[in-house]
């Protein structure tokens, strides 16, 4: 069982794959509607079919957080404020398009409000811009 204790030791290692597989995830969902307006008007048009209050406006705003999320988080860049913009964006997408979906649908974007919200509260650890800055602003003994 001791053993198992030093794997603590790894803990910013894996903050920093949960960090990097998040931010690419997410950046693989919403490439497309930044590179082919096409895309950008099919989700808009989706985003009407579920009720959502001026999707013209709406898709392109959403994409642009889920963007700046993705490169946050590969960065470590802003992940306190990005996590907690992951789960709101992902909360509404739960409640608004995936809340009648079969499980497996469902928890891709379930598990990102997790996320964003692990990540609000964890902030980017030792391998992120955020770590640096924070040691730099931290008042000094």
């Amino acid at each position: 069982m001791k053993k198992l204790f030093r794997l603590s030791r790894f803990e910013d290692l894996a903050l920093l794959i949960l960090r990097v597989s998040t931010g690419g995830f997410l950046l693989y969902q919403c490439h497309d509607n930044v590179l082919n307006p096409d895309r950008m008007t099919e989700f808009a048009k989706f985003m009407e079919q579920f009720g959502f209050w001026q999707p013209s406006i709406l898709a392109p705003f959403a994409i642009f957080w889920q963007m700046a999320a993705g490169f946050g988080f590969i960065a470590g860049f802003y992940v306190r404020a990005l996590g907690l913009v992951t789960a709101l964006q992902f909360t509404v997408a739960v409640v608004m398009v995936h809340l009648n979906d079969p499980a497996n649908i469902l928890w891709s974007a379930a598990v990102l409000i997790v996320i964003g919200l692990y990540l609000a509260t964890r902030g980017s650890g030792r391998f992120g811009f955020d770590y640096r800055l924070e040691r730099k602003l931290a008042p000094s003994s």
